[in-house]
C-alpha cells in the first residue's frame, strides 16, 4: 500500500495564493477548480491563472480577482465555517478548510484576546483570502494528497501594513501559528509568510523535515506578488508516492541528541536520562560504545522535538558534563493508541492499546504490586485481560 504525500518547500516563505498556483502547477486543472469553488456562496470573483517566471524558474501565478471592492467586509470565522459547511465541497475539502480557519480563528483571538468563533477577519475574511484556502484544500483533494510534509518556513522582518495600523511581521497571527513549526530568517525586509499560508502548515502538515521517501510524479511553483532582488519569490511543491502511513499512524519530524560519555556510573547515567524526560524528552536512552585506546563508554541519546533541542541540549550538557553533543533529523511513525484505566483489586492501572496489543504501565503496576503484596506480572496481566473485556462490554475508563 502506498499513499499521495505533498511535500512543501516554502524556502521564501508561503501565502494562500502561493499555495494555490503551486499545486495547479502540479497538476490541478484550474478549469475544474473554479467549478467546484462556485458552490461557494461568495459571488464576484474570477480566478486567473498565469505563466510567469521568477529568477528564470518558471511559475503558476493565481490571483482572485474580485468584480468590486471586499476590504471593507469583516466576516467572522464561525460565519466563513458556516459557509464551507454548507457548499457542495467533497467531505475531506470542508474538514480541511475548516481546519485551517480554525487555526486562523485560534491565532488571531489569542493576538487580540477574543473568543476564536467571534473573530472578525479583516484581510484573511476577505473573498480573495477563503477562495485561496478553501481553493488549496480543493487541489489537495483533486491531486489525491493524503499527508502534506513541508520543510522549514522562510520569514522576513519589518513592518507591514494591515486593517490594525502597522505591525511587524512576521504578523503576530503568523507567528502565533508558527509555534512548533521550524522556521528560518531571510534577510529580506517584507512579509514573506503570511497568516493563511502559515494556517495551511499549521493545520494540515503532517509533519515537518526534508523530502519524505517516495516516488516523485509532479512538481510545481506558485508565485508570490512582490518581485524580491535575490530571491525567487517562489513555493515549491514536490506530488509522490511513498510509503503507507495508516490512518492509525502519525508522523513526525524529529530530532536526536546525543553526547558521549567515558566518566559517569550508571546511577549518574539513570538520572541524566531521568532529567531529559523530565525536562520534556519524547524519550532518553543509553548505549554502551568503545572509544579510542579501547576505553569503555556510553551515548546519551534523547529523542526530541525541533523546538526544544537548544532547552534539553543544555539539559545533556549539564547533567553529563560533557563538552557537546551532536543532532540529527529523524522521523517517527508512531501508532495511534487508547489510553485509559482499569481497576485491580482497588488499584488504578494506566493502560494502553495499539493494534489489538494491550500493555499495564509498569510503573503502576510496580505500586500495586507493593500496596496489594502481589506479583507485579501477575497483576499486568490481570490488569490488561480486564482491559481487553471491559472494551467489549464498553466498561473501561478512556482519555
Amino acid at each position: 500500500m502506498s499513499s499521495k504525500i505533498l511535500w512543501v518547500h516554502p524556502f521564501n516563505g508561503i501565502a494562500g495564493d502561493m499555495m494555490l498556483g503551486a499545486l495547479i502547477a502540479a497538476g490541478v486543472d484550474a478549469e475544474e477548480l473554479r467549478g467546484h469553488l462556485k458552490s461557494l456562496e461568495v459571488s464576484g470573483w474570477d480566478l486567473v491563472v498565469n505563466t510567469v517566471e521568477r529568477h528564470g524558474i518558471t511559475a503558476t501565478d493565481a490571483t482572485v480577482e474580485l468584480s468590486e471592492p471586499d476590504e471593507h467586509v469583516h466576516r467572522r470565522a464561525k460565519d466563513i465555517i458556516a459557509m464551507i459547511e454548507a457548499s457542495s465541497l467533497p467531505d475531506r475539502v470542508i474538514d480541511r478548510s475548516r481546519k485551517v480557519f480554525n487555526a486562523l480563528a485560534k491565532a488571531e483571538g489569542e493576538v487580540h484576546g477574543v473568543d476564536p468563533g467571534e473573530v472578525h477577519f479583516h484581510e484573511v475574511g476577505g473573498v480573495d483570502a477563503i477562495i485561496d484556502v478553501v481553493g488549496a484544500c480543493l487541489g489537495m483533494e483533486l491531486l489525491g494528497i493524503d499527508r502534506v510534509v513541508s520543510a522549514p518556513v522562510a520569514v522576513g522582518h519589518g513592518i507591514t501594513r494591515s486593517a490594525h495600523g502597522r505591525i511587524p511581521h512576521p504578523a503576530p497571527a503568523t507567528v502565533q501559528l508558527l509555534e512548533g513549526i521550524p522556521v528560518r530568517g531571510i534577510d529580506v525586509g517584507i512579509e514573506l509568510t503570511t497568516p493563511t499560508g502559515a494556517a495551511i502548515l499549521a493545520a494540515l502538515a503532517d509533519g515537518f523535515g526534508p523530502m519524505p521517501q517516495m516516488s516523485i510524479e509532479a512538481s510545481g511553483f506558485g508565485a508570490g506578488d512582490a518581485e524580491i532582488p535575490d530571491h525567487p519569490n517562489l513555493l515549491h511543491v514536490v506530488l509522490g508516492d511513498g510509503p503507507d502511513v495508516l490512518a492509525t499512524e502519525t508522523q513526525d519530524h524529529l530530532v536526536v541528541i546525543e553526547a558521549n560519555v567515558d566518566d559517569l556510573t550508571g546511577e549518574y547515567l539513570a538520572h541524566t536520562v531521568t532529567k531529559l524526560l523530565d525536562a520534556g524528552a519524547l524519550d532518553a536512552w543509553v548505549s554502551q560504545i568503545e572509544m579510542k585506546r579501547e576505553r569503555p563508554a556510553s551515548v546519551i541519546s534523547a529523542l526530541v522535538n525541533p523546538t526544544q533541542v537548544e532547552s534539553l541540549g543544555e539539559v545533556l550538557l549539564e547533567e553529563s558534563g560533557s563538552l557537546g553533543y551532536r543532532a540529527y533529523g529523524v522521523d517517527r511513525a508512531a501508532r495511534s493508541r487508547t489510553i485509559g484505566s482499569i481497576e485491580v483489586d482497588g488499584m488504578t492501572i494506566s493502560v494502553k492499546e495499539s493494534l489489538n496489543t494491550v500493555k499495564a504501565e509498569y510503573v503502576d503496576v510496580v505500586a500495586a504490586a507493593k500496596t496489594l503484596g502481589r506479583p507485579a506480572r501477575l497483576i499486568a496481566r490481570e490488569a490488561e485481560e480486564k482491559w481487553r473485556t471491559s472494551q467489549d462490554t464498553g466498561q473501561a475508563s478512556s482519555e
